[in-house]
């Protein structure tokens, strides 16, 4: 009687412990690695003015494309209900090369950014909260924006599209984000994951130039419209508080 007791009581023991904490009102950070593989694509390269003068002259054929990049991530979320729960998500910029494309790729690499996309995320998870497998679906938005821009190919500056010293900037902007992913608890508090999600975004890239000419330095304005449209990895461990 004491041997069936004893084992009973450990029975119970067992399922308090696979017990998951997946339930409202609870709080879990994660960490782990973001990977970006941006889908992109660009407008060709365009000149708006010289010397203060509108010139709105294109350059069929030119491109940029950006460089797939990784980085270290966090998040830290919050569950509203047993299913749905809101998340922040965050990471040290990435850097990312620029490439050219088209008339441009035999440039290669002609500069380099950071992003950074903070995201605000809803997500609907499935199965029970005392199951250990959940898949889940998820929409937010995020800030788009870039730091740090620079040309660093110097034939691309002495190019007949640019032709002097360079400075780039990049416009920010809004953009919906699209998520699809799953933790596996192997505690009560601790998790694993994995999320894919789907940013359509573009920026515009202005290049403000020094330009030499024939009748002396000329300021430049130009530009060029990058398609980013990212798909982004999480590969994350996680606790529950």
């Amino acid at each position: 009687m004491k041997l069936k007791q004893a084992l009973a009581a450990l029975g119970a023991l067992a399922c308090m412990s696979g017990a998951h904490a997946q339930s409202a009102n609870t709080f879990y950070v994660t960490t782990g690695w973001f990977h970006f593989m941006p889908q992109d694509g660009s407008d060709a390269l365009k000149i708006d003015s010289v010397g203060g003068n509108p010139v709105n002259q294109s350059f069929p054929g030119t491109g940029a494309g950006i460089s797939s990049s990784d980085t270290f991530g966090f998040s830290l979320g919050y569950f509203i209900t047993d299913h749905l729960a809101t998340e922040v998500e965050l990471g040290i910029p990435p850097k990312f090369d620029l490439d050219g494309e088209g008339s441009l790729s035999t440039y290669g690499k002609i500069g380099t950014a950071k992003l950074w996309s903070p995201a605000l995320l809803f997500k609907y998870y499935f199965n029970k909260p005392e199951a250990k497998f959940h898949p889940y679906l998820g929409i937010g938005v995020t800030h788009v924006s870039f730091s740090d821009a620079k040309i660093t190919s110097n034939a691309f500056l002495q190019s007949a599209a640019v032709g002097g010293p360079t400075s780039v900037s990049t416009d920010s902007s809004w953009a919906p984000v699209f998520n699809v992913g799953f933790n596996y608890n192997f505690t009560k508090h601790w998790f694993a994951g994995f999320s894919l999600s789907y940013i359509p975004v573009s920026v515009i890239a202005t290049l403000n130039t020094q330009k030499q000419t024939q009748v002396g330095v000329l300021a430049q304005k130009a530009e060029a419209k990058i398609h980013l449209n990212p798909l982004v990895t999480y590969l994350k461990v996680g606790y529950m508080f």
